[in-house]
C-alpha cells in the first residue's frame, strides 16, 4: 500500500478554478445556442421592441417552447435582456450591435459558427495526436467555411481599407490610379470583394485551393456586380498565375500553409518591382508567456483544431501555428528572398505586415 499522500488542497483556489470550469462548460453549450439564434432569426428578430417567447416565436414562426427555453439560457448568459415586471426579452443596443447587425464591425455569431464546426473534427483531431497525420481545410464541416469568413469579414470590413491598406507605402494611391491585385487564399472572398468595391479602378484576382469556397466567391461577385473586374480561380499559394501584381494579399492563412517559405518565394515572383505583399496574421506576441490570455487562448485553440492539422496535411508541413508571431513570419519571408519586412500596424485580434522584394 502506497504511504504517498496527496497534496493538501487550497479550497480558495480549487473553488475558484470550479468556478472557471462552471463558466466554461456555459460558454461551451452557449456556442451551440449562438448558432442556433443567428440561423433562425431570432437575435435579428428580438431587435427592437421587447418581446414575450410567444410574440418571438410568432414572429420566427418557431415553436415557443424551445424558445423560451433559449431565451432563458440568453438571458442567463448576458446575451439577451430580461425584463422581471413584464415577462419579456430585448436587445440592449450593445447585444443588437454585435448579435443582430451583419454589416456591423463587431458581428459575432460567425466565430460561434466557427467554434461550433471546429469542435465536429475533434475525433479526428485526436487520432492525429496519436499518429502525426493533418487535415485538409477542405476535409472540415461545412460550418468552418461559412463560420470563418462571418467571423473575419467584420473585422476587414472595420479595418481593411480604412487602415491596413493606408499603413501600406504608396498602396492606396496606386489602388485608386488602378492596380492589379491577388488575394491569395481568398477564402469565399470576404477581402476580396471589399477591396473591389471600394478601388474600382483597380483589377482583383481571388486564388484560393477549396473549391466551394471559390464558388460561393464567385456567387458574391455576381451578386455585387463585380465579375467584371473581379476574378476568382482554384490555386494554391506556390502556384497561383499571374505576374507584376502591384499587390499582393494573404489574410490569416500564411500560418496555414504547408510550405509557406515556398509560397512566399512564390509571391515574389509574381510582384512587380514595386510591388508590396501584405500579410495579415492573428495578434501573436513572439514568447509564449506573453500569449497566455484569452486572446493567445482562441488562437491556440483554433490553431490545434484548424490550422496546425491544415499545415501538417501539406508538403512540408511547417506548422506556424496562429500563434506564430513577428520573429517567425519575418524568418518566413526574409527566407524567401525578400529584402524589407515591418510591422505596418495593428488591432487588438491582427497583426499587418508589409514585405518588399
Amino acid at each position: 500500500m502506497s504511504t504517498t499522500q496527496a497534496p493538501a488542497l487550497n479550497m480558495e483556489k480549487l473553488n475558484a478554478f470550479i468556478g472557471q470550469f462552471v463558466a466554461d462548460l456555459g460558454a461551451a453549450a452557449h456556442t451551440g445556442m449562438v448558432v442556433i439564434g443567428e440561423k433562425l432569426g431570432l437575435y435579428k428578430a428580438l431587435a427592437g421592441e421587447p418581446q414575450s417567447s410567444a410574440e418571438l416565436a410568432a414572429k420566427t414562426n418557431t415553436d415557443e417552447r424551445y424558445v423560451r427555453e433559449w431565451l432563458a439560457s440568453q438571458a442567463a448568459g448576458g446575451y439577451v435582456t430580461y425584463h422581471e415586471k413584464t415577462g419579456k426579452f430585448s436587445l440592449s443596443a450593445e447585444q443588437a450591435f454585435t448579435l443582430a447587425a451583419e454589416d456591423s464591425p463587431a458581428y459575432l455569431p460567425g466565430a460561434f459558427e466557427l467554434a461550433l464546426g471546429s469542435l465536429a473534427a475533434v475525433p479526428r483531431i485526436t487520432e492525429s495526436f496519436r499518429n502525426g497525420t493533418g487535415m485538409g481545410w477542405h476535409e472540415h464541416a461545412d460550418g468552418v467555411f461559412h463560420g470563418c469568413e462571418k467571423f473575419f469579414r467584420p473585422g476587414y470590413a472595420a479595418n481593411l481599407v480604412s487602415s491596413w491598406l493606408p499603413s501600406l507605402d504608396g498602396i492606396t494611391e496606386k489602388l485608386e490610379a488602378g492596380a492589379r491585385v491577388a488575394d491569395v487564399g481568398c477564402g469565399k472572398g470576404a477581402s476580396t470583394l471589399l477591396m473591389a468595391k471600394a478601388f474600382p479602378n483597380s483589377r482583383f484576382f481571388g486564388f484560393d485551393y477549396h473549391d466551394k469556397s471559390i464558388g460561393a466567391a464567385r456567387e458574391s461577385a455576381q451578386r455585387d456586380g463585380l465579375c467584371d473586374r473581379v476574378t476568382f480561380d482554384m490555386a494554391k499559394a506556390k502556384d497561383f498565375p499571374g505576374k507584376d501584381y502591384d499587390l499582393v494579399a494573404v489574410f490569416d492563412c500564411l500560418h496555414d500553409m504547408g510550405d509557406p517559405i515556398g509560397a512566399a518565394a512564390h509571391v515574389r515572383q509574381s510582384l512587380s518591382k514595386d510591388g508590396a505583399w501584405m500579410i495579415v496574421e492573428p495578434f501573436a506576441n513572439d514568447q509564449l508567456k506573453d500569449n497566455l490570455n484569452p486572446v493567445g487562448r482562441v488562437y491556440y485553440s483554433f490553431s490545434t483544431l484548424l490550422c496546425t492539422p491544415c499545415s501538417r496535411s501539406q508538403e512540408v508541413g511547417l506548422c506556424l501555428g496562429a500563434q506564430a508571431g513577428e520573429a517567425r513570419i519575418r524568418d518566413v519571408v526574409t527566407s524567401a528572398g525578400f529584402t524589407r519586412f515591418r510591422r505596418a500596424t495593428e488591432t487588438p485580434f491582427n497583426i499587418v505586415y508589409e514585405a518588399r522584394p
